[in-house]
């Protein structure tokens, strides 16, 4: 038998304990020695040395480190030294992202309280929490924060905030009767407190039942160093591309050595050339871009009121198929909300945003005026009274100080334009009865101007009807006869089944001279007034944001700690559950294995009272079943999920430290909305990613084959190295660094997401790579075959005649690389960084031809003006054959 099954002599009989006296020193330190310290152990640790080095395995670390040594073996100690200093800011940035993950653990271990008041030898004593053992007897207050798994002895009105473990929008009623529902989640055991949880209303007293690591709270820890992060897509492709890359490398420069030898060159002479086709087959520039290009997309996050917390994130949001979202404080507002008020037969909605205390009312949808309705303002003005919550108004930002469920009362009678401190000189409050979970009822007994007195009392309906012998109906007092009482539990019904919290209002008249000194003698005979029904209301941006990643192929999933009906209710309002999807309750889920859940997991919309270990069940699943999974949520008990998800997304303004710390992505709003704008960013990023690579590649491989094809057949070699690395490292750069700032294309959200394993040269990538390579090569081999040709004896002139073209040739290909179609689809000029980055290659080109003191670096000579005819129309042929092509295709088809 469990804790929270057995009755009180069964517990201080499982546990060795009295309840009277408390634990003896001697057994302390005996239950020490066994259970250990009442704290969250920690896994273990990486040295920070170590953790440095590690950051070097990663294999385009390996590629730049080959791309230095061959800049070195080349005498370019320059580039060296810059591709060194890369690799270091990449190592050194790796680290600390790194060693600030380390603190979710930290960050949990405050959760859990300082100090506690614990029964010792029979005198109650202030100790610190982490002294706690199993046994002891620790009671709490208001505002005590629980210092281990405790199993209630005592409740006295005791209500405490488990949102954070459990996703409960309201602090739960705590009782101390054994529990007897089968396979209970943690926000149904309501005779026990948690491990790091608040609370927020009246005393109790327990007994502890287990600490550190045995605890809820430590469970989640355990879950949290278990959880595995994954590698992102980013990083895979980056790594699949460093390995294609070097592996031509290698095979290129053994290839050229190998021919040259053959034909009679010097080995020194091969070597180096060898050595600058692997140069030319490594985009030394490519890490840096991919860096700067994330790194602009965290910038323009930022603005959008989204902070990332490591690089890649932003792209890997970009390719989610599947967002699991938490729904308190992420899809609802985690504001308790008065939407239905329900008296004498008659229902209001209202409306408004939050905490706000502006709404309108109405009846019928019609408008109406409150103060112009006589049981409405009855309703809401002894909902008002009946109350300790208070307004904050922090310039226009509203909050409440009290209990959420009491905020909610007050904020309904505010919309309406009543204020509590004018209620107050009109009622003066003479006595107070508070809540007790047992009568599930508070009343206060009010005295007006003319000095009579009322009782006035809010609860649970069903309980306050049975109090009741007349309602206000009709705006009338009728005696409440069994069919009024039906109609009343039809109300309470028909609230229900919307999933609103239902509070009941009524008064009762105190006799002048009666003294009530007992909640009994007020809470009888009473005067049924009506129900007010509250919920914690969507985000009104949420509906459209889950709509546009439908568009966007992206299924959003609610997975809550919440009541079913609720779940239903908020997830219908969103448009979550479509038709065909499914409810799966926590209770359901225990049962099955991952497998098992893997078959239905495509079909389910919400998951409803899942508990942290469901959470990352579910996020393994869904990541088996091969998608990439965001995701999102505020609470301690979202942290292991976050953790394991392809990326977490935590909440900045709601979210507990432990959530962010094991976060990749923080919204400063906490709104859903602001993920689709991440998914935008990070679909624009991939496909600017995908842009540089392909101008990148293609650049490449043309300066690849020129060199190629002039050795095979038996030419000098059309570049020397320097114009090679020149090539790669200042032409290259500018413009693949300005199409990482290219605008988004216009259908980016309309496109399903990329398939997970999808490589980079998919969706015709490396066709476009190596026909487009290709051809610039060609050209380029044409351009210096003919100048060549015309003039044998004078190598330089041809040489910087191949070089221009080559450059050239590239300046132009980057504006096709804008659009997966062609350089049509696209406004050239529309991207003016791109416009600004070919306009300064331009120059530098020109500074390396003319200009008398680069020359013999760079081994060029002044061109002729009729050959820049011959150099501008071979430059244009790649990418305007290629696009006419495309051009003449698409009008056939428009003709068909």
């Amino acid at each position: 038998m469990k804790f929270h099954e057995m009755n009180e002599n069964e517990i201080a009989s499982a546990l060795r304990t009295d309840f009277t006296e408390g634990l003896e020193e001697k057994e302390v330190k005996r239950r020490r020695e066994q259970h250990g310290y009442n704290e969250l152990a920690e896994g273990e640790k990486q040295s920070a040395l170590l953790l440095f080095f590690s950051q070097f395995k990663d294999f385009m670390v390996l590629v730049l480190l080959a791309a230095t040594l061959i800049s070195g073996l080349l005498g370019e100690m320059v580039d060296a030294i810059a591709i060194i200093a890369i690799v270091l800011v990449n190592g050194i940035l790796g680290f600390f992202q790194e060693r600030k993950a380390e603190k979710s653990l930290d960050a949990l271990k405050e959760l859990s309280a300082p100090q506690v008041h614990t029964l010792r030898d029979g005198e109650w004593t202030k100790i610190p929490s982490k002294e706690v053992v199993p046994g002891d007897i620790l009671k709490f207050i208001s505002g005590d924060r629980i210092g281990a798994d405790i199993r209630l002895i005592e409740s006295r009105s005791l209500e405490i905030e488990e949102s954070a473990l459990t996703g409960e929008s309201v602090p739960v009623q705590k009782n101390t009767s054994p529990l007897r529902i089968p396979n209970p989640g943690l926000g149904d055991m309501e005779n026990m407190a948690f491990m790091g949880t608040m609370v927020t209303r009246g005393t109790g007293t327990g007994v502890v039942v287990a600490t550190g690591m045995k605890t809820a709270m430590g469970q989640i820890a355990d879950l949290l160093q278990t959880a595995e992060t994954q590698e992102t897509p980013l990083q895979r492709r980056l790594e699949q591309l460093g390995k294609i890359l070097i592996t031509a490398a290698l095979f290129l420069t053994l290839l050229v050595v190998g021919i040259g030898v053959l034909q009679g060159h010097d080995l020194y002479t091969m070597f180096l050339a060898g050595v600058s086709l692997a140069v030319a087959a490594i985009p030394e520039g490519l890490p840096a871009i991919v860096t700067v290009a994330l790194s602009l997309g965290v910038q323009r996050m930022i603005r959008k009121n989204a902070i990332v917390r490591k690089l890649p994130a932003v792209e890997t949001l970009g390719c989610a198929s599947v967002i699991c979202s938490d729904k308190t404080g992420t899809m609802t507002q985690n504001k308790m909300t008065v939407t239905h008020l329900w008296s004498g037969n008659k229902t209001w909605t209202v409306d408004g945003v939050g905490y706000s205390p502006t709404g309108l009312f109405f009846h019928n949808d019609k408008s109406v005026d409150p103060q112009n309705e006589k049981s409405l303002q009855q309703l809401l003005t002894f909902g008002m009274l009946c109350n300790h919550a208070e307004m904050i108004d922090k310039d226009g930002e509203y909050a409440i100080d009290g209990d959420p469920t009491e905020g909610a009362l007050l904020v309904a009678a505010m919309k309406a334009g009543y204020r509590r401190e004018n209620l107050l000189n009109q009622f003066e409050i003479v006595n107070e009865f508070p809540f007790d979970s047992q009568r599930k009822m508070m009343s206060m007994i009010v005295k007006d101007n003319t000095g009579r007195k009322f009782a006035v009392v809010k609860g649970a309906p069903d309980v306050l009807i049975g109090l009741s012998d007349s309602i206000l109906w009709d705006e009338r007092q009728q005696r409440l006869t069994k069919e009024l009482t039906a109609k009343v539990q039809g109300a309470i019904n028909e609230l229900a089944g919307n999933a609103l919290r239902t509070i009941a209002i009524a008064f009762k008249p105190i006799p002048q001279n009666t003294v009530v000194l007992h909640e009994n003698e007020a809470e009888k005979g009473l005067t049924f007034i009506g129900l007010q029904g509250m919920i914690d209301p969507p985000r009104p941006e949420v509906k459209t944001a889950v709509k546009e990643c439908r568009d966007a192929g992206i299924k959003t999933v609610m997975i809550t700690g919440d009541h079913v009906i609720t779940a239903k209710a908020i997830a219908n309002q969103l448009g979550i559950l479509t038709k065909g999807s499914k409810v799966l309750e926590g209770k359901a889920l225990s049962e099955m294995s991952v497998s098992e859940l893997e078959d239905i997991v495509d079909d389910v919309s919400v998951f409803a009272r899942v508990s942290p270990e469901h959470k990352l069940k579910i996020v393994k699943a869904l990541q088996n079943r091969g998608h990439i999974v965001a995701m999102t949520g505020d609470g301690v008990n979202d942290a292991p999920a976050i953790k394991a998800a392809d990326i977490g997304v935590a909440m900045g303004i709601t979210g507990t430290d432990v959530a962010k710390e094991a976060s990749s992505l923080v919204l400063l709003d906490d709104n859903f909305a602001t993920i689709k704008a991440a998914i935008k960013e990070g679909r624009n990023i991939y496909e600017n990613i995908r842009k540089f690579i392909r101008y990148l590649l293609a650049s490449n491989v043309g300066e690849i084959l020129v060199m190629l094809f002039a050795m095979i057949i038996g030419l000098p070699l059309p570049l020397v190295p320097i114009q090679i690395l020149w090539v790669n490292l200042v032409t290259d750069g500018l413009p693949a660094m300005a199409l990482g700032l290219d605008q988004p294309e216009e259908n980016v959200m309309k496109r399903a997401p990329r398939h997970p394993k999808e490589g980079v040269f998919a969706r015709g990538l490396g066709w476009k790579v190596v026909s487009r390579g290709f051809l610039i090569g060609l050209m380029t081999l044409f351009a210096f075959m003919i100048v060549y040709n015309r003039n044998p004896d004078d190598l330089i002139y041809a040489q910087t005649i191949a070089f221009t073209t080559l450059v050239m040739a590239q300046l132009i290909h980057v504006f096709d690389c804008r659009s997966e179609k062609s350089i049509f689809a696209r406004n050239p000029f529309e991207n003016k960084y791109l416009v600004w980055a070919v306009i300064s290659s331009l120059v530098m080109v020109l500074a390396v031809i003319y200009s008398p003191v680069l020359q013999p670096i760079f081994h060029t000579v002044p061109i002729l003006a009729i050959d820049w005819l011959l150099i501008l129309g071979l430059s244009a042929i790649p990418t305007f054959l290629l696009a006419g092509t495309f051009f003449a295709r698409k009008t056939k088809r428009n003709m068909i």
